[in-house]
């Protein structure tokens, strides 16, 4: 009976762990097959997208609809917010430190012509929170336009008969369906990322021991370290007594599947899945991590500072704390609304060199490019499996800081 019940709760992460493992063997002993195979994992990826932009809408505008009154929606978005600026601001300051210790040594680049046009701070806002037509918001690649378009009708259907209306009904009721098909879905998994590794180690595999690669090791190992140090801190401040035990039992599953598509919105219905395992309130969840996928950004914030003073170590710019500060900014900023795409479309790289080496565009967007690539498996775990470990937090300022040990004493009687 124990057996069964250990395979049952990690028989399928052992699957995943297991496609991983061997497309990374496969991509660095036979890259030209390793190369072939991305397919496996573009049908993956492809089919996580299709169903996450109606389940972003669904389930933040849901949530909105169902909850008692609009004050209470606009508290849990208000602590949310708040919360992914905090845990950012940290995970910058963190890595920067880090990188004071162990600086980063540039010896080589990539040499590349690269013409980029500049980007208007006002066009960036625009572009990045509206979209002139109602079908652009149904793509991947409007994510954070279309939270902010469900959270508006969240609010109207509150102002509308709240809970109690048909549509909140409805939505409730299509966001728990999509959950299910995520279950179907997600059978396909450990193929996808068998095909996915074998393509990334294949194509990346002679940067990751080269020029880069004193960047990358600092980076991975922060990333990790990061992981194993602030996220019990922030389990144990939102969830009190017992809640580091608990998120570490759920905590693998969403490293996994973010670290194997490079996506935090891929990741949004394994979220989903263990915050409603650890019993957060549907109430948080589905405005705290469909938000999140696009807003939270700790990996990205300390990917920022390792692009930036690896950039301001090879053009010999001084890095004072004035521009180490503005980088933050400007680079949570660019890529909220991108980091949902793998690899990012070099949105906060762009947005980063035009600013700190308008001048040495060409050079730089290419390098800061290849380094977002490379980062981008650790930096989105953090990014993703962030998303889970705050909803924490803002179930404790939401529900009260007990809220755990009330679910637990629940499971225990049942």
């Amino acid at each position: 009976m124990q057996q069964k019940s250990f395979f049952k709760n990690y028989g399928f992460l052992i699957f995943m762990l297991v496609g991983i493992v061997a497309g990374c063997v496969v991509g660095a002993l036979a890259p030209e097959l390793g190369s072939k195979l991305e397919p496996l994992g573009t049908v993956f990826i492809n089919l996580m997208f299709c169903v996450v932009v109606p389940m972003v809408f669904c389930s933040i505008s849901g949530a909105i609809a169902n909850m008692g009154s609009a004050k209470k929606a606009g508290k849990v978005m208000g602590i949310t917010i708040g919360t992914f600026l905090a845990t950012a601001a940290i995970a910058a300051v963190f890595m920067y430190i880090v990188l004071l210790i162990f600086p980063i040594s540039d010896k080589q680049v990539v040499e590349e012509s690269v013409e980029v046009a500049g980007l208007g701070f006002a066009e960036m806002v625009i572009n990045f929170f509206t979209k002139p037509d109602f079908a652009e918001l149904l793509s991947r690649r409007a994510i954070l336009p279309l939270i902010v378009f469900a959270v508006l009708f969240g609010f109207g259907v509150q102002l509308n008969g709240g809970k109690e209306s048909l549509t909140a009904k409805v939505l409730e009721d299509v966001t728990n369906s999509i959950l299910k098909m995520m279950k179907i879905i997600t059978y396909y998994a450990p193929i996808g990322f068998f095909g996915f590794f074998a393509s990334l180690v294949a194509a990346y595999g002679p940067d990751l021991i080269g020029q880069y690669s004193r960047t990358l090791i600092i980076y991975y190992v922060v990333c990790f370290v990061y992981v194993l140090i602030f996220f019990p801190i922030y389990a144990r401040f939102g969830g009190g007594k017992g809640a580091v035990k608990v998120m570490f039992k759920h905590l693998l599953r969403p490293a996994a599947v973010s670290f194997g598509t490079c996506s935090s919105v891929a990741t949004i219905p394994t979220n989903m899945e263990v915050a409603e395992e650890t019993g957060i309130s549907k109430d948080v969840s589905n405005v705290v991590l469909p938000m999140g996928a696009t807003m939270h950004m700790d990996g990205s914030s300390m990917s920022a500072i390792v692009k930036v003073l690896f950039l301001f170590g090879f053009f010999g710019i001084s890095a004072d704390p004035g521009k180490i500060i503005l980088a933050i900014i400007v680079a949570v900023f660019s890529s909220v609304a991108m980091s949902g795409i793998p690899g990012g479309g070099g949105t906060g790289e762009l947005v980063l060199c035009t600013l700190f080496f308008p001048d040495q565009l060409a050079v730089a967007f290419p390098i800061a490019l290849a380094l977002g690539n490379l980062v981008d498996p650790p930096a989105t775990m953090v990014n993703a499996a962030g998303d889970y470990v705050v909803s924490y937090i803002v179930e404790r300022f939401v529900n009260g800081k007990d809220w755990l040990q009330k679910k637990l004493a629940e499971a225990k009687e049942a």
